[in-house]
Formats: C-alpha cells, structure tokens, sequence
C-alpha cells in the first residue's frame, strides 16, 4: 500500500467520523462504537459498492472516477478545499505543473526588502524560512531563542514558549497552519524531507500529532494575527499570504498592521534604529 492511499484512507475516516446520520437524513440508531456514518451507509449514499468503498479507505490500488470522487466528497460534506485535497490523494487529477524560472531568488529577496517596515517573509509550503525581511526578524525575534533544526515558522510556535505566549491567538493560528501543512503535503507524499521532518514534530510536539491526526485542511485566506510584544505591547496585524508564480512551493507573507494604533507602535519592534 502506497503512502499517498494510506493518506487518502485516513483522510476519509477522519471526515466520515464527523458526519453524524442525522446531518444526511438517517435516523441516529442504537449505539455506534464509532462516531459518525459507517461505511456502509456512507457507501448506500453516494451510490458505490460497499466493498468498493471499503477498499478504497483500505488504500488498495483501485480506480477512482471524478463522478465518483463527487458522490463520495458530496456525501461527507466535503468543502472545496476538502474536495481538491481527495483529488489529490486519490491521484484523479494531475498535480500542478512546474512553471519556469522566471524570477530569480535575488530579484524576491529584493521585493521583501523592499516591503519594510511591514514585516514580510518568504517561506515554502512547508513553512521552511527561505527570506524574511529585517521587519520580520525584529518582530519575532523572540521566537527562535531554542535551537532549531532549522527555521520554520510551525516549529518555533508549537515548540517555543515565548511564541505561545506572545501569540494571542494561537489557538486558531496553529490549528490552521497544521491545515495548510496538510494540504500542501498531499503534493509531496513520499518525499523523505517532508516525512522525516514531519516524523520530528509529531514526535517532539504532541499537540502538533493531535492536529494532524485531524486531516483538516484548509486554503490561504487573510487573518487576523494578535501578538504580545514585550516592548511595543499588544498588536494586531493581517497576515496576507501572495503566491510566487514562478515557485509554487514559495508563498510570501506580509504581516499589515490591522489600527492606526499598531501601525503607531511598530516602530518600537525595531532592534536598531530605523534610518528615516
């Protein structure tokens, strides 16, 4: 059994466990030892075979249509972003293209730069730090002190404490970036770095293990990020994620300041004066 099956049977356990039978118009019934529709009666809803069903979350090797994949993702109430991530994993739709180099890592190093003062960082869709600006760096400065395997931005705030304390929001922040994550890993199933470093966290964080036993997935959307900075006090920004054509595995994040009065104290995030 392939790794990309076996996330694809897991992904369509976790979202039939949080299908109730009333939600699809079946009467509760006695006691379930699970929660959520059994595969039986997920098969009978969509119109495929029980067997068939039940080898597809066994993560055989079987062919799945688009019609069917559509019956499937209707049934468990699939969002779009949900709906794209069973594609993926069930291989009915061929992965994104590599587009060509048209924009050369200088030219984006030069582009975040020129964002300061906003805080800026260009990361891959693993949350590996490929090129934040200075603005970046001074604001969460504070959440790199441990020693890192490397700089990404998921580990240091599960694993940091600064970072959960100063991160207001953490508790709908982390859970979304494990989201992300899993989106993005449906693309590199298999590829030792994301595996091991994937292995890592879910063995050294276990609230990140919690989370990503979920099999949520989530797209980019701009949000709302509360951070308690031990200088500048509370502020509160928009995390604004842009793609980078010419590297789909790149995104940029620009942290706008959300009031005039965080957009007054961001000065004071700096670590060296900022020559005017």
């Amino acid at each position: 059994m392939s790794t990309r099956r076996a996330e694809l049977g897991d992904f369509l356990k976790a979202r039939r466990a949080q299908v109730s039978p009333e939600e699809v118009g079946l009467p509760p019934g006695g006691r379930r030892r699970t929660p959520g529709l059994r595969r039986e009666e997920l098969a009978h809803l969509a119109g495929v075979g029980v067997t068939w069903y039940t080898w597809l979350e066994q993560g055989r090797p079987i062919n799945a249509s688009g019609q069917v994949l559509d019956a499937v993702a209707a049934t468990l109430r699939l969002t779009a972003t949900e709906r794209a991530h069973l594609y993926r994993l069930a291989e009915a739709t061929p992965l994104r293209p590599k587009l060509g180099v048209c924009a050369s890592e200088l030219v984006m190093t030069e582009i975040v730069t020129a964002l300061d003062p906003l805080p800026a960082v260009i990361t891959n869709t693993r949350f590996d730090i490929i090129q934040p600006n200075k603005a970046f760096s001074d604001l969460f400065h504070d959440w790199h002190t441990l020693p890192c395997v490397h700089k990404n931005l998921l580990w240091c705030i599960v694993t940091e404490p600064l970072a959960r304390q100063q991160l207001l929001n953490y508790d709908d922040e982390v859970p979304y970036l494990v989201a992300r994550l899993r989106s993005a890993y449906a693309e590199h199933i298999g590829d030792p770095d994301w595996e091991v470093d994937l292995a890592r966290l879910r063995k050294l964080s276990p609230e990140f293990e919690r989370l990503w036993s979920r099999h949520e997935v989530a797209d980019c959307t701009p949000r709302p990020r509360h951070v308690a900075h031990p200088i500048a006090g509370e502020l509160h920004f928009t995390v604004t994620e842009l793609a980078v054509p010419a590297h789909p595995d790149l995104v940029m994040f620009v942290e706008t300041p959300a009031d005039e009065l965080t957009r007054q104290r961001l000065p004071l995030t700096r670590r060296d004066p900022v020559a005017v």
